[in-house]
């Protein structure tokens, strides 16, 4: 439940009717947002964050709005704190990656008279409150707050000061269908290419159909991962109807891994795992979709196939590790910026990318958001060339354009984040994300370079062995390149502070999947068994930062899967002794069971999305 507080607005000359009218209707709409009760003034503010353990949502008693913004306040996906933001090029606050901060030079936003706070954010509320010397929002930004932006998009609502404001803001709001502008903006913002044109047109209609129904969005994500496991199970078969059948189950599928988000969202059904949720299943299904092309490639005698699902896989895996840490790196640099040479290259690009992004819907913009290959676009190109081709090709594909993607966005936010100047492995459990197991203790500095050593060593043994220049199994090759990989964690202990630091996940990751790729062709082992061990791997990283991203529950520690140097300890010694396949397989069940036994257990106690 939430904890709600009317205050005063200074400045109002508002009839005494009028206003007392506008606040009966505030607070009714607060309690229809969750309220379990809605006091009113600055000593009410006071008591309530003092006491309080649940959020708090406070509100100017002169705000005319949609009642659903009051509603989306008070039901912030992750539970964080959350203000409304009204658009002003003149405003004395910048929205930038979603978060409200000041803006001393020009903002974009200013705020607009409500915000929901969260119980861990109580105390700052409490003590500014207990202050009263300033404006709530600016007080609590000054005392260091970085809340959540709640723009209007669709939705209308303003502050009043007098009867004309009161009158043209009230014809605003009546002016706009509330439940169709909910629906719209259940849909995402600046959306992929593929996903604006070609699900978002219509897939509105199927979660009105969904809400209607009474489905949830964890039910829709569990109907969109049986329309995935056909797809890759039509791909298996492998003729030609089946492949047009799993392109379309592909798309489908698609379609509705857009629409429990978007469910979620229009009828405000959120929980400590629905997000993480709905990135687990986008990565499974994926995988699963590589796994179906590949065993169906093999089906009709058509080689390669499976090595170029190993790629993919790894591929992608190490992609989205460093999607994840710079995403989280950009919030770190916009919540706390540092000054930039202004013409620098990082500084530049900033700009060119600033400006690229605000020409919504030009080729440049789309061009930019096409370049790195996002999920929309994997799978339509993925449906596409199953329907008319094979699944070598499409696998095939899907490695090609990922390597451009990779090598397009490496690069420049490599430049970017130099530029920035910040750190965001320190500002975390830096051994949790690091994924360390029990081996490592040592503090050596430079742990960067020792992550892109581990990540190059076992690069350079997977491409000899496929070249031919060890002969399997290689066994002196594979204990020297896995004692450099080793050596990454001689530097686990040290500060992650650096501006590339945010690069150590990933190549600790591709250091990781380069070993076992590694012992796998030094030992001939199955390559279905090497993509299942990876793929389980995948689970358990993924699961690391989708619970970053999605604000969900730590749950309990990892580190009952070995750590990464464990792993890599016990697959290299596999090999040595001769039983690799036996190895990673057992391997591959641990690692799959411990993770659906965390996963499970956590999911019961920390909630769930309904």
């Amino acid at each position: 439940m939430t904890l709600a507080v009317l205050l005063a607005s200074p400045g109002t000359a508002l009839d005494p009717a009028d206003a007392a009218r506008l606040s009966g209707e505030l607070s009714d709409a607060l309690r229809a947002a969750g309220a379990s009760s809605v006091e009113s003034g600055p000593e009410a503010l006071r008591e309530v964050a003092r006491r309080a353990q649940e959020p708090v949502l406070v509100c100017a008693d002169n705000l005319v709005a949609h009642p659903s913004l009051l509603w989306m306040l008070a039901t912030e996906p992750a539970g964080r704190t959350t203000a409304l933001v009204i658009p002003d090029a003149t405003g004395d606050l910048r929205e930038d990656r979603g978060k409200v901060l000041p803006a001393s030079d020009g903002g974009n936003v200013r705020y607009g008279g409500a915000i929901c706070v969260a119980p861990a954010d109580l105390p700052r509320l409490a003590e500014v409150a207990e202050r009263a010397e300033k404006d709530l929002l600016p007080a609590l930004l000054e005392a260091g707050l970085v809340p959540v932006a709640t723009p209007l998009r669709l939705l209308k609502a303003d502050l009043v000061h007098d009867t004309a404001e009161l009158i043209r803001a009230r014809e605003q709001v009546a002016a706009v269908d509330e439940d169709k502008a909910r629906l719209r903006m259940a849909v995402k913002e600046k959306d992929d290419f593929f996903t604006t044109y070609f699900v978002s047109t219509w897939s509105p209609l199927v979660t009105k159909a969904s809400a209607r129904l009474g489905l949830t969005p964890s039910g829709v994500t569990a109907i969109s991962v049986l329309f995935a496991v056909a797809a890759a199970l039509a791909f298996w078969q492998a003729s030609r109807p089946a492949m047009i059948v799993g392109g379309i189950l592909l798309y489908l599928g698609f379609v509705l891994d857009c629409v429990d988000g978007q469910l979620a969202r229009y009828t405000r059904r959120f929980g400590a795992f629905g997000g993480w949720l709905d990135t687990m299943a986008d990565r499974a299904k994926e995988y699963a979709a590589y796994a179906g092309l590949a065993a169906g490639a093999e089906r009709i005698g058509l080689p390669y196939a499976w090595p170029l699902a190993v790629t993919a896989i790894v591929l992608q895996t190490v992609r989205h590790m460093t999607d994840a840490w710079y995403g989280a790196l950009h919030d770190e640099a916009a919540a706390h910026p540092r000054p930039q040479a202004a013409g620098g290259v990082g500084a530049r690009l900033s700009a060119a990318s600033t400006r690229v992004q605000g020409e919504t819907g030009s080729v440049a913009y789309w061009l930019k958001r096409i370049v790195v290959f996002p999920i929309g676009e994997r799978w339509a190109l993925m449906a596409v060339l199953a329907i008319f081709t094979n699944g070598r090709i499409a696998l095939a594909a899907m490695v090609g354009f990922g390597l451009l993607a990779m090598a397009y966005t490496l690069a420049l936010r490599s430049l970017r984040a130099l530029s920035m100047k910040v750190g965001v492995l320190d500002k975390v459990d830096t051994l949790r994300f690091r994924d360390d197991g029990l081996l490592v203790r040592a503090a050596l500095p430079a742990p960067l370079a020792f992550a892109g050593l581990a990540a190059v060593a076992s690069l350079a043994l997977v491409v000899a062995l496929l070249a031919g220049w060890f002969d399997p199994p290689a066994k002196i090759a594979l204990v020297v390149t896995t004692l450099l990989v080793l050596a990454a964690g001689l530097s686990a202990r040290a500060r992650h502070g650096g501006p590339l630091d945010w690069l150590i996940p990933a190549a600790l990751r591709a250091a990781e999947f380069g070993i076992i790729v590694a012992a796998g062709l030094s030992g001939s082992v199955p390559p279905p068994v090497v993509y299942v061990l990876i793929f389980a791997l995948t689970l358990h990283h993924y699961d690391l930062v989708a619970r970053m991203e999605k604000a969900a529950p730590e749950g309990r520690p990892r580190r009952a899967v070995l750590g990464w140097e464990g792993r890599v300890a016990v697959v290299a010694a596999g090999a040595v002794a001769g039983v690799p396949t036996w190895v990673m397989a057992g391997l591959a069940v641990f690692v799959g069971g411990t993770f659906l036994v965390n996963a499970i257990a956590d999911w019961r106690t920390g909630g769930t999305r309904s």
